[in-house]
């Protein structure tokens, strides 16, 4: 039924986020399930399976990526989510936002922060 892209994409979106990114995926079926494919298929099919970086180091370009966009919570929560799946540590993390304050700035960064002190408390 779905293209080889989009079951690649799909195992490699289990592999790194587990349930979260199911449901992430889940909840876009009803209004955009397009938006939900399109994930599935560029960001984890073709992006996350290459084979030029491991899935650490991708999740945590991701989490610096959408730490310096600021704009992203919900997403950095998956992927702070994520990292942890994968095998980054709490400090890798945080390491990961305070390298982006020369260039998002400390607002950014903080916010950052919030979102990490959730995820590790849960």
């Amino acid at each position: 039924m779905h293209s080889e892209r989009y079951q690649r994409g799909l195992a490699q979106l289990e592999t790194v986020s587990g349930p979260h990114g199911a449901a992430v995926i889940d909840s876009l079926n009803d209004i955009a399930p397009d938006l939900g494919r399109y994930v599935v298929e560029f960001a984890y099919g073709d992006i996350f399976a290459r084979p030029g970086l491991d899935v650490k180091t991708r999740e945590l370009a991701t989490v610096a990526a959408l730490t310096a966009m600021g704009t992203a919570a919900p997403q950095l929560k998956v992927h702070m989510q994520a990292s942890l799946r994968v095998g980054a540590s709490r400090q890798e993390i945080i390491e990961t936002i305070l390298q982006m304050i020369p260039y998002a700035g400390f607002p950014a960064a903080i916010n950052a922060v919030t979102v990490a002190r959730q995820v590790f408390s849960e």
